[in-house]
């Protein structure tokens, strides 16, 4: 009996099924059959439903179709028939339904918008195409809109609106400037899925006019602009200077310029929201926040996970992305936007919907004339869709009635169909988000048996292995297919044979017998036919002889046995693997016909050797296991550095190439691996030996590349891991002809050092790079840009040639070409260098100063014309300096304060300003050569600040019931002081503080007695100065009240004062308490909320230097004394110096000043030396009597008491000299003894000079000293002092 099964996918080598094709009936795809067969039309390449046309192209709506015979095609649009033969415009392309409409020649893709079908037909049915909605793109303009400014506070939210015209299909935004150069975007500045740009909060560098929104249209390649929005960003300063002004320098400089704010959400608006998507879209959810500092954005699906590897994060985490999106997407999705200040949140309620997708689509059907079939349409969707059938593109109720068709939903139910049920079915299934259309056809074919596989067809297999015969067939009705072995053979049954229903004959266990003709026969009731295979049956491949398991000692050999017997009909090929990889990539592995040998066997070679032998029908294997164990123990080895080579011989000896060859060395048990070859060139640098090359340790000569005109002489170098060999004896020498120059000298350039010369550098050939005698240079040059020819000189072996009576700073071509006694080298590159700068001819116009605060001022300049820079630009210098200050009319000494600003940059910022004060400054354009012209003086003022504190509160004449309190006005008023503010409050034995008293002081007040005190009761003091901009400052105290009329001893630390420079301070106090106290100094940046820096005192000094200090900060400053229940002074507040971008040169460091000084001093040396002299030899001088007589009064002498002079004589020669004296005996120059110190005019810790190094100001008579300002606190050196220094 016949046994029948499904044939494994394994074994099915040869069965062919048609691609989409489930019926009763399988065709194959075979190409000679499937021409003969009729099939009803099949829609093979359509145009999309949605079909968006660019209006300026021909439109071509694509529909293709098959079948047999092959269809005719026809269009419907908008629902009627479409006659395309009375549109000039529309042709149809020949054997195809594709329409083309032309446009380029004068048509309007308007005029074509609808809705198309299109019908393929043939006599076995119709098949339909789906709907194709035809719409021509559109790009419109930009609709006209005013935009006004943005005016925006620094740190606020700001969003500009895109708002780009309804495009077909929507166009992609893009923000841009005038320059075509996409604006940054940041956690802080993005765009939003609508387009618009979002501000989280607005930065000063926001500001700009050039914000623009650009549209791009794909279909049309067009791109739409938007006009330029502007924003212009104020801070606070610019706000309101009023505001500005009464902030102290510390606020200005410390506290925060913009109010900080918790987040709030741009988009969406309120908490919540919902979104609908459809199924297989991208889901797109966006949160953009407001807020200061930059909120960050975090996603999270309440109930559940954001989905694993669908899930993306763009637009700096503002965008939630999700791929691919289902049902099982749906959910709450909630954006948290957070920042230092809090958090705020948006949940999104999303919904998937769907368009209705395939669950089983309708597949073609072929049957035999009686045969049963169904066509299936199952489909899903959200909401669930509706299906509808139609056969030949009408729908099926209204459809010729066809009796073997039964409808039941989904599914059309065939039975006992004949020919004339062939037709195209289409299955519509549809909901509000969409619509699936598919053609199916049924194909009732009746047809006589073929068979598809060709005749005597050779099968070869293997002995006792299965064997597979192969019978394509195809008929209608399906044909009944029987095997029969030789010609005239039985058919074929019985349990040793297995028939699959493909028509394939499997015997299970093919014998030697087994082999010979096998005869397919198909049949069914219109037809025979037959068709013969043969089969062979080989010996299998064996491996007679395998490899064996092997141990072998370390560095020695052993081979593997791999003997193998074969059909003689089959070829084998023969393979090794170490541990199921291929063998390594070594020479010591050899491969033979029956075996594996490995050299010099190593640890690394330990494994697992495989053979496998390979034919075209079998493939066997066979392993074995390599063990390496070490050597027995042998001794010791010497390693040491190779022996030098020796015989050096030079051979083929050519212009441009040698050949050398030696002997190696002795390489004393460690291999060789490289020779290092070195030349001399007794010519140029005798017995200097260079590199030329290196060869492996294996060669034993060297082909040598050579230069022209050098006397070479080799030796070599033998190199083994244990070192370098000493160097060979030298080969002999061999000198090479001499020939041209090869190369050009390098690092050409062309740098003017006056403003009428070129000086062309470069850098000299070596000496072997000469290639010959005579070595000299060919320099040339020409004028850029000028129609000119150029000027060439031939120089010497130097680095430099220079050109005179050049124009200032004009761009020359240069180029330097070496040459020498045999020729020229190569044509060399041109380079671009300039003649000679000047200094710039034309001082920056325009000028413009703009205060921004009592501290900081801007300056703006219009930059020069390059014509007139006369060089390379490097940027402009600013000078400032200040002229007085406004709150006192004392002349000063004047120091210049440079800045440089790089590059062609027209403004910069000049900080540290001293408040209410005049000052002026100039600019100047810096090139290569030095500063142009100065533009006229610009004067501008600093407005009021808060003054420092006042220089000292001190506490005395303590009562029962009253405090006598004196103060000094505080060393910077920066204004005009307006009052004090006296605080001051009890504190009990806890040091808990009482209530607090104020009292306003008039500004020309210097001391206040405070009554009805209580009595032994401490108190502490705080008092500031004001000025019209506010408070200063302020300074504090404690003082007690006594108990009774005899004054108590308290400690207390007062009279705090501070010396400052840039980076370090002086502090100095007076203490008065108990002996053997121990001090510390504590401080801190003022306005600052950070603890306290403090700095331990050695022994009980009353001074201390504080380093490390940043230019230009305020300090706070207090001294405490160790084991004094925590007793502190006052805080007192200083100011470093600024760091300046450059300063004037101090006169007192030159050395021609030194030098005069020097000379000054010798010569009053020796005037004092011949006065000694004359004083021992005339005794008494009686200069008393010759002053009475001519009784002038300015030459009167001083009498020590009312300061007028008494008489010299040499009995007073060896006393110290008196108090009246000009000269005190410490030889020191008291301040109030010098009417024209330059105390007067100095400024800061050192006298200043200008440029020229002349003093700055006018000596005066006798003057009024007011308090010295900024640095002036410090008194500076006198020249007197100097003198008296060197005498």
């Amino acid at each position: 009996m016949m046994k029948k099964m499904s044939i494994p996918t394994s074994r099915a080598s040869l069965v062919l099924f048609l691609c989409q094709i489930i019926s009763a009936l399988d065709v194959p795809l075979d190409s000679k059959l499937l021409e003969e067969l009729s099939q009803p039309p099949t829609i093979t390449q359509q145009s999309p439903k949605d079909y968006i046309v660019d209006p300026r192209e021909n439109i071509v709506i694509q529909c293709e179709a098959k079948g047999k015979p092959p269809p005719s095609f026809s269009w419907t649009r908008n629902g009627t028939h479409f006659d395309i033969d009375k549109d000039a415009q529309v042709t149809m392309k020949p054997n195809s339904g594709t329409l083309v409409v032309n446009i380029m020649n004068g048509g309007k893709a308007e005029a074509y918008e609808g809705v198309y079908q299109c019908t393929a037909r043939n006599e076995r049915g119709a098949a339909i195409s789906n709907n194709i909605v035809i719409r021509p793109s559109r790009s419109p303009l930009w609709t006209k809109e005013k935009l006004e400014p943005n005016h925006v506070r620094e740190g606020d939210s700001l969003v500009l609106h895109c708002r780009p015209p309804v495009g077909l299909p929507p166009p992609i935004i893009f923000w841009m400037d005038n320059a075509f150069q996409r604006l940054p975007q940041s956690e802080r500045v993005s765009q939003g899925l609508n387009g618009d740009l979002y501000f989280a909060n607005v930065q000063p560098e926001d500001t700009r006019e050039d914000y623009i929104c650009y549209a791009r249209f794909n279909h049309t390649q067009t791109i739409q602009q938007k006009q330029p929005i502007s924003v212009k960003v104020f801070s606070m300063d610019s706000l309101n200077d009023t505001i500005a002004a009464n902030l102290s320098d510390t606020d200005i400089y410390g506290a925060k310029p913009v109010t900080e704010r918790p987040p709030v959400l741009l988009t969406p608006t309120g908490s919540t929201s919902t979104k609908v998507e459809l199924r297989g879209n991208v889901l797109l959810l966006e949160c953009i926040a407001a807020g200061l500092p930059t909120p960050v954005i975090r996603w999270i699906k309440e109930g559940g996970e954001l989905p694993a590897n669908r899930t993306f994060f763009e637009n700096f985490k503002k965008t939630l992305k999700i791929i691919d999106v289902s049902e099982a997407d749906s959910g709450n999705y909630k954006c948290i936007a957070r920042n230092t200040l809090g958090s705020v949140h948006h949940v999104i309620s999303v919904t998937v919907k769907a368009a209705p997708y395939w669950i089983t689509a309708p597949r073609n059907l072929v049957l035999s004339p009686g045969e049963d079939g169904t066509l299936i349409c199952r489909a899903n969707g959200n909401p669930k869709p509706s299906i509808s059938w139609l056969a030949n593109g009408v729908p099926i109720a209204i459809a010729p009635e066809d009796p073997s068709r039964k409808v039941d939903g989904d599914t059309i139910i065939f039975s006992h169909v004949q020919e004339r049920s062939s037709a195209v079915y289409q299955c519509n299934a549809s909901n509000e988000y969409g619509y699936l259309l598919a053609n199916a056809f049924v194909n009732v074919l009746a047809e006589p048996p073929r068979i598809l596989t060709p005749a005597n067809k050779l099968y070869q297999v293997i002995a006792d292995s299965p064997a597979l015969l192969d019978c394509a067939y195809f008929g209608s009705p399906k044909p009944e297919i029987e095997w029969f072995k030789g010609v005239k053979g039985s058919i074929l049954r019985g349990n040793e044979y297995i028939f699959h229903d493909n028509g394939t004959l499997e015997i299970p266990v093919a014998q030697k017998d087994s082999a010979g003709t096998y005869t397919c026969v198909a049949r069914n009731e219109l037809g025979k036919i037959q068709n013969e295979v043969q089969l062979e049956i080989k010996d299998p491949t064996m491996i007679i002889k395998q490899p064996e398991y092997k141990v072998i000692q370390r560095y020695g050999q052993v081979s593997f046995e791999c003997i193998i017997k074969h059909d003689s009909t089959l070829l084998p090929t023969v393979v090794w693997l170490k541990d199921n990889d291929e063998l390594p990539d070594d020479e010591r592995f050899l491969v033979g016909k029956d075996n594996l040998t490995i050299m010099n066997v190593t640890d690394k070679d330990d494994g697992t050797y495989t053979c496998i032998v390979n034919t075209t029908l079998d493939s066997v294997s066979a392993s074995a296991v390599l063990t390496v164990v070490a050597a027995p123990p042998t001794p010791a080895i010497i390693y040491a550095r190779p022996n030098p080579p020796f015989d050096l011989e030079l051979t083929g000896q050519l212009e441009r190439s040698i050949e050398l060859s030696w002997i190696p060395g002795d390489e004393n048990n460690s291999p060789i691996t490289n020779f290092v070859i070195e030349y001399e060139d007794a010519l140029h640098e005798p017995g200097v030996w260079h590199y030329q090359t290196e060869v492996s340790g294996t060669q034993t000569t060297a082909q040598l590349k050579l230069s022209p005109y050098v006397n070479y002489s080799f030796r070599v170098i033998a190199v083994n891991k244990i070192g370098r060999s000493q160097p060979s004896e030298p080969s002999e020498q061999y000198l090479t002809k001499s020939a041209s120059p090869d190369e050009n000298p390098a690092n050409v350039q062309g740098i003017g050092s006056e403003p009428d010369n070129l000086v062309i550098t470069w850098e000299p050939l070596k000496g072997f790079q000469s290639n010959g005698p005579g070595l000299q240079y060919k320099v040339s040059w020409r004028q850029k840009d000028v129609d000119d020819e150029w000027t060439s000189v031939i120089v010497a072996n130097v680095s430099k040639y220079i050109v005179s009576g050049t124009p200032t700073f004009v761009p020359y071509e240069v180029k330097v070409q070496a040459l020498n006694d045999l020729g020229y080298a190569p044509e060399p590159s041109e380079v671009i260098g300039h003649s000679g700068e000047d200094l710039p001819m034309v001082a920056p116009g325009n000028v413009q100063v703009h205060v921004i605060n009592s501290t900081l001022a801007k300056v703006h300049w219009d930059p020069v014309p390059l014509k007139t820079v006369r060089g390379h630009l490097q940027g402009y210098k600013v000078y400032y300096w200040k002229v007085q200050s406004l709150s006192r009319r004392s002349r000063r000494h004047v120091e210049k304060k440079i800045l440089t600003f790089r590059g062609n940059k027209t403004f910069g910022m000049l900080p540290g300003l001293e408040p209410y004060s005049s000052y002026k400054l100039n600019v100047r354009v810096v090139n290569g050569k030095g500063e142009g012209p100065a533009s006229p003086d610009k004067v501008f003022k600093t407005p009021e600040g808060v003054p420092s504190s006042p220089s000292f509160l001190k506490i005395t004449n303590p009562t029962l019931d009253s405090l006598t309190l004196e103060w000094g006005s505080p060393t910077h008023p920066n204004g005009v002081l307006t009052s004090y503010t006296l605080k001051f409050q009890p504190i009990n034995n806890t040091h808990e503080l009482g209530p607090l008293v104020e009292i306003r002081i008039p500004a020309n007040e210097s001391s206040l007695i405070l009554k009805n005190l209580n009595y032994s009761t401490r108190y502490k003091f705080y008092f500031n100065a004001q000025t019209s901009v506010g408070s200063g400052s302020q300074i504090t105290e404690e003082a007690v009240t006594i108990m009774d009329e005899v004054q108590p001893l308290y400690p207390r630390i007062r009279n705090v004062t501070t010396a400052a420079a840039e980076t370090y301070a002086n502090i100095s106090w007076e203490y008065e308490g108990p002996d053997h106290a121990n001090f510390y100094v504590e401080y801190g940046v003022a306005g600052s909320k950070e603890d306290w820096k403090k700095e331990i005192v050695n022994g009980s000094r009353s001074f201390f230097v504080l380093k490390g200090l940043t230019p230009g900060t305020a300090y706070k400053v207090r001294v405490g004394a160790e084991g004094l229940s925590g007793f502190r002074s006052s805080e007192d507040v200083f100011e470093t110096g600024p760091a300046m971008a450059s300063r004037q040169v101090d006169i007192a460091t030159q050395g021609w000043f030194i030098g005069l000084m020097c000379a000054v001093a010798l010569l009053i040396l020796i005037l004092l030396i011949v006065c000694f002299i004359r004083r021992n030899k005339g005794g008494k001088y009686p200069v008393k009597e010759k002053e009475d007589a001519h009784a002038d009064p300015e030459i009167q002498p001083m009498k020590e008491d009312d300061g007028t002079f008494g008489e010299y004589s040499d009995a007073e020669d060896h006393k110290p000299l008196k108090k009246g004296s000009r000269t005190p005996s410490d030889r020191t120059v008291k301040k109030e003894d010098s009417d024209d110190s330059l105390v007067d005019y100095g400024e800061g810790v050192n006298g200043q000079f200008n440029e020229d190094g002349s003093f700055i100001g006018q000596y005066s008579g006798k003057k009024e000293k007011e308090p010295a300002e900024g640095n002036e606190s410090s008194e500076a050196p006198s020249p007197v002092n100097a003198m008296n220094s060197f005498v």
